[in-house]
């Protein structure tokens, strides 16, 4: 990886001292893959200090938030790409094949499986951890604990704005579900509106107790950004 970086800053350098346009442009894409390089270092060294975050929330105090109700006929319709949500469905069914997905996409089956099928977190990991090729620890269990990190933000993905934005003509779709649209598709398995309406209150309202709150403060002063500041203007803000 070292290698790689150093390889990469060579000409991003020359790119940003050109007058050119496109030189500069390919600069910038340039810069935001050291970047991502910079945050997998991160992430890594985040599971080497903390190997539990493998097993468990890392604010406790989300223990029990979804275990009790842990839906086995969701979990599974989930691992196989029947939930009838068609970009899931589309990126599970490509994942199994090909064993890759762009990130944007894995966030989103990440988020579907633990705020709209409000499944704890631990078997979707695993599940999604043997399909990627490419998988990375550090980079998988931080994403696998959606809302329980005590540092990220909740993000919720909504597949039918996922579908629109990254699948506007419909090709994943019809190649990975290629029964969407007939009149033998089934309804979905959840409501989506009453779920993420659910998720948020719980989440929220996790969020806003003392208890969490010192807990989520505790992991920013160990893994948050020291370089920008961002762990004090936390400590600051609250």
């Amino acid at each position: 990886m070292r290698q790689v970086h150093q390889a990469t800053e060579a000409p991003k350098c020359a790119l940003q001292c050109s007058r050119n346009v496109i030189a500069s442009q390919f600069a910038w894409h340039l810069r935001g893959f050291t970047g991502r390089l910079r945050w997998l270092c991160h992430f890594m060294r985040k599971l080497d200090s903390e190997p539990e975050m493998e097993l468990f929330n890392l604010v406790r105090m989300a223990d029990g938030l979804r275990e009790s109700e842990f839906n086995q006929d969701y979990f599974e319709a989930w691992c196989k790409g029947r939930t009838e949500y068609p970009k899931i469905d589309a990126c599970m069914r490509q994942l199994i094949t090909t064993g890759w997905l762009d990130f944007r996409m894995r966030a989103m089956l990440v988020s579907f499986a633990a705020c709209h099928l409000w499944l704890q977190w631990r078997k979707p990991g695993l599940h999604l951890a043997r399909r990627f090729l490419d998988f990375e620890p550090g980079i998988h269990w931080s994403q696998m604990q959606c809302g329980t990190t005590g540092i990220n933000k909740l993000r919720i993905y909504s597949p039918a704005r996922q579908a629109l934005s990254h699948d506007p003509d419909g090709n994943d779709l019809r190649r990975w579900v290629p029964e969407y649209g007939t009149a033998h598709y089934p309804p979905t398995i959840a409501d989506e509106r009453a779920a993420l309406a659910d998720a948020r209150d719980r989440m929220f309202a996790l969020c806003r107790t003392i208890a969490a709150r010192e807990n989520a403060e505790a992991i920013q002063q160990r893994h948050g950004l020291r370089r920008s500041g961002r762990a004090q203007r936390v400590k600051h803000r609250r």
